[in-house]
């Protein structure tokens, strides 16, 4: 038994799988500069705001999101894969984020945020907070947040402008937007 082949055909199923493997690889290039990108923005962040933690909460879902990227002064503040608490982040939190806010809170004992939101950030051993959204053209890409956690800390412009112009360089990133 003989077997022949269209080399029309074999060549089609060629190009289709060298496209796709193609897509692949400039998918998984882009993600790697993606995370390379956010890697160096955090750790650059933490070092230069000496704090104890910088993450990127990354928004996966309409506001439900987590914790995809942090940089440490020490393991123990590792809050890694943190989802947050649903009920806290509602719908009014997310329209304040996609309209800029950014929210510096020096000390979280003696702010005026909801009872959620404080036991949240107990829970995380954090003491002053300071977040700052990633906007892109599509929306509320992420929030780039720094932590302290051994004692309150007043925030200085100068921080929160450092965050926000990172926020969007990260923002305005082809590696960032194409996802």
């Amino acid at each position: 038994m003989q077997s022949h082949s269209n080399p029309e055909f074999n060549h089609s199923v060629t190009v289709d799988r060298n496209r796709g493997l193609q897509k692949v690889l400039e998918r998984l290039i882009g993600t790697m500069k993606r995370d390379a990108l956010i890697i160096e923005t955090t750790n650059r962040l933490r070092e230069t705001l000496q704090v104890d933690r910088v993450v990127l909460y990354y928004f996966y879902c309409q506001w439900h999101g987590q914790v995809t990227f942090e940089a440490l002064s020490s393991n123990e503040f590792s809050i890694l894969g943190s989802t947050g608490p649903d009920d806290c982040f509602n719908d009014e939190y997310a329209a304040l984020y996609l309209g800029g806010r950014v929210r510096a809170i020096p000390d979280i004992e003696s702010e005026a945020i909801a009872t959620c939101h404080r036991d949240f950030l107990r829970q995380l051993q954090v003491r002053a907070n300071l977040v700052v959204p990633i906007l892109t053209p599509k929306g509320l890409w992420g929030l780039l947040v720094a932590h302290h956690c051994q004692a309150p800390r007043q925030w200085l412009q100068s921080d929160i402008e450092l965050m926000q112009a990172e926020a969007q360089i990260l923002a305005a990133a082809p590696c960032i937007q194409e996802i």
